[in-house]
């Protein structure tokens, strides 16, 4: 089995995307090939406008989009309290010296991890590639994910 890890982000919750990018990260400073493949709520993380807008084809793509929020707006799984635990969660992490969820996508892009969104879930919400961040290498299928994950673990997040 070579040295590869594939994750396949479906939730769009602040704890599960530090969950993704602290694996993803972890995984490629020692020398592991890492693909993050994106779908459905998960495509929220790497959205280029980290905030509300309405983005995406038709009304109700534009109206799912804006309620999903942006990476600025993704929920706790657990104990949200209308939106503040996330931001009480960065605020910890940073007084313990531990990543926050944007340096831990940033490391993610410097080490190298393959981000790549999900065609099917990007048709059924309206977006295009442009709504994405630059370092995703790429839209694709089950199939393809399938192909380039071969040979090393795949855990769903």
């Amino acid at each position: 089995m070579s040295k590869k890890l594939s994750l396949v982000v479906f939730h769009g919750n602040f704890d599960t995307a530090v969950a993704a990018f602290t694996l993803a990260s972890g995984a490629a400073a020692v020398g592991y090939e890492v693909n993050l493949f994106f779908t459905f709520w998960g495509l929220n993380i790497i959205k280029k406008k980290q905030g509300r807008a309405f983005v995406g084809k038709g009304f109700l793509a534009r109206v799912f989009n804006f309620l999903m929020g942006g990476r600025k707006n993704l929920p706790l799984t657990r104990l949200n309290f209308l939106g503040v635990s996330p931001k009480l969660m960065t605020h910890l992490m940073k007084k313990r010296h531990v990543a926050t969820l944007e340096e831990l996508i940033q490391a993610s892009i410097d080490l190298g991890v393959n981000f790549y969104a999900c065609e099917m879930s990007m048709h059924i919400l309206g977006m295009d590639r442009g709504v994405f961040i630059a370092p995703v290498k790429e839209v694709l299928g089950v199939a393809k994910f399938l192909e380039y994950s071969e040979g090393g673990e795949v855990l769903f997040i």
